[in-house]
């Protein structure tokens, strides 16, 4: 099993930045894949940004140039620094691991979800 921490949401105005960390423990694979989806009240769940063990990053096209994420191997933790936050960034992010395998993902973990609130 894998634990997710989340930590550093909040409540900042528009154009503020925060920074959101997670910590995982637990059965972590040597190739996994980290980052953060997020989901605002009513809509889907969607991908804000990933980062594979080796540094490869994926970004949501909303938010490529004011997003970045980052991770430290060593401490199994990720990290995503918002700036320029806008209002439609308001939602629950969560953190999520998945464990691969020959290239194949063999599991998906999510943490628990932290509240980013963007006032206008």
């Amino acid at each position: 099993q894998v634990q997710l921490v989340e930590s550093g949401g909040g409540l900042v105005q528009a154009g503020g930045s925060l920074r959101l960390s997670c910590a995982a423990s637990g059965n972590i694979f040597h190739d996994n894949n980290m980052g953060w989806y997020r989901q605002a009240p009513g809509k889907e769940r969607e991908l804000v940004s990933t980062i594979r063990v080796g540094g490869t990053t994926n970004y949501a096209e909303s938010v490529k140039g004011r997003f970045t994420i980052s991770r430290d191997n060593a401490k199994n933790t990720v990290y995503l620094q918002m700036n320029s936050l806008k209002p439609e960034d308001a939602a629950v992010y969560y953190c999520t691991l998945a464990n691969y395998m020959d290239g194949y993902v063999k599991a998906v973990h999510w943490g628990q979800g932290t509240q980013v609130t963007v006032s206008s």
